[in-house]
């Protein structure tokens, strides 16, 4: 039987094969953040059959501090709950599961988006901008920590299948594990486990709003691709604790690189990192990055590089992509 149909079982999250739709920000919902016709009609699109097993819903801003773009989706009040809830509905009645990503864009945002000054875990420069962001007191830190716990359970009010919490691509959670942004010297920042207490805080906060049972994913930028930023080694340690913390599944991507690695287009590029991670941790490992081909999808998970794979541009330009590929193993 081929490894993409194989279902996900022995997990929280129960899926009908290994296909994944990862987050990709559209700017479809309102200038407000809310879900707007044109975003509904999209997931229906991408969602129809029911091919993807899941769908993982573009990165949402948790506070208005932490929106990184015109248009982004919004979690950030409670009045959100009502057009996420037919976000889910759609998706559901077209046979796929679905999760949200909840996010907070740190010092990747600017002035102009969100009429605040950019923040971050220090006041240090980000490498994939000029922005010097305010350094976030301990009193700030657990009112952020306090507001993912707040998006998770407006997430579960939604009906979604589950939530992911954002540490990729260069955002807040990312700059705090980040050796290149994060020189704190209180409890967190310093060594990698200081770096990561953030995370293990939000995690907490977050099962303890969503019960034992809703499932909890965690999109981790395993590596920077920068000098002295966050390495593979790093990643490995954090996942462990990740997983001990109470994460369902890891979903692996880039960090400060984003979800590019520059001048590798190979199919599954952060391949090496997902094998790496998953040999870490007993959890299901989930990989993105330039997979276009079934084939090829095909070949990571049976050489054992992943869990799950995402397929991200290829189905964002043709939503037949997912049926193609499911019916040619069939």
């Amino acid at each position: 039987m081929s490894f993409l149909l194989k279902t996900l079982e022995n997990c929280k999250l129960t899926l009908n094969n290994r296909l994944v739709m990862p987050p990709m920000a559209t700017s479809k919902s309102d200038q407000n953040g809310m879900v707007s016709k044109a975003m509904l009609d999209y997931y229906d699109e991408k969602s129809k059959g029911g091919y993807i097993s899941l769908i993982i819903i573009e990165h949402s801003f948790i506070t208005l501090a932490g929106k990184a773009s015109e248009k982004q989706l919004s979690i950030a009040q409670d009045n959100n709950v009502a057009g996420l809830k037919k976000l889910s509905d759609t998706i559901h009645k077209n046979g796929s599961k679905t999760v949200m990503q909840i996010n907070h864009a740190g010092s990747s945002t600017s002035k102009e988006i969100t009429g605040l000054n950019p923040v971050g875990p220090t006041a240090i420069i980000n490498p994939n901008s000029s922005i010097v962001p305010d350094e976030l007191s301990i009193k700030e830190i657990k009112n952020i920590i306090l507001e993912f716990r707040n998006a998770a359970r407006r997430v579960k009010e939604a009906g979604f299948d589950g939530v992911e919490i954002h540490s990729a691509h260069g955002y807040l959670l990312n700059q705090f594990f980040s050796p290149l942004t994060n020189k704190r010297n209180d409890e967190y920042g310093g060594d990698l486990l200081s770096r990561i207490k953030i995370h293990l805080d939000i995690i907490k906060a977050v099962r303890d709003v969503v019960g034992e049972d809703f499932p909890i994913l965690l999109r981790l930028g395993a590596s920077d691709n920068m000098e002295g930023g966050i390495t593979i080694g790093d990643s490995k340690i954090a996942a462990v604790s990740f997983e001990k913390a109470g994460i369902d599944i890891l979903d692996i991507s880039g960090g400060f690189c984003r979800f590019i690695i520059p001048g590798n287009t190979s199919q599954g590029y952060f391949s090496p990192l997902s094998k790496a991670i998953k040999e870490a941790v007993s959890i299901p490992v989930l990989l993105t990055g330039g997979i276009t081909k079934a084939e090829a999808a095909e070949r990571l998970l049976s050489s054992g590089k992943a869990d799950l794979i995402g397929v991200g541009r290829a189905i964002y330009k043709d939503s037949k992509w997912a049926e193609k590929a499911i019916n040619s193993f069939k």
